[in-house]
């Protein structure tokens, strides 16, 4: 289960951790900065959980107004819709509305692989660039396909998976 941490903005005041919104709403209507005023804002921060939580945490920018919405996605999304919104919005830069926008309308074209040149070696068994005979595959340059490859591709490694994909 993923922890987070409410640090109040207010310097007078202490955070504390939770675990679920009804937990965060419990303890920051409670929560008395050194002057007894209520404290009203505060910066959440992915403390622990899954390493796909924490990037997915980090791609969103999550905040006060949403970390409701991310800790429901937490729960509901499936990895590959984690890994998807990490990359359009991490790494492309689309834009995302947590708790509005789903995940799968992004078009990500995505592959667990360590390299382009593995890209280019999977595109030609799979009959890409047409019917290629095994004899004439040893002399393919897979090195030259895979720059080739990468005017489109890009490799991102998220929790410790390297993953080439392509975003339209």
């Amino acid at each position: 289960m993923t922890t987070l941490f409410a640090q109040p903005y207010d310097i007078s005041a202490n955070g504390f951790y939770f675990k679920t919104t009804a937990e965060y709403e419990e303890r920051a209507g409670k929560l008395l900065n050194s002057y007894g005023g209520l404290v009203e804002e505060f910066e959440i921060q992915f403390i622990d959980g899954e390493s796909l939580d924490c990037a997915l945490f980090s791609a969103l920018g999550v905040h006060q107004g949403n970390f409701p919405a991310y800790l429901e996605a937490v729960e509901d999304w499936s990895e590959d819709n984690k890994i998807k919104v990490i990359i359009a919005v991490g790494q492309v830069g689309y834009n995302f509305d947590l708790g509005k926008d789903s995940p799968d309308q992004f078009d990500v074209d995505l592959y667990e692989l360590d390299s382009l040149k593995d890209l280019a070696m999977q595109f030609v068994e799979e009959g890409l660039f047409g019917e290629i005979s095994e004899s004439i595959r040893n002399y393919l340059d897979y090195d030259t396909i895979a720059r080739d490859l990468g005017m489109d591709y890009s490799e991102i490694t998220i929790a410790g998976t390297n993953y080439i994909y392509r975003c339209d």
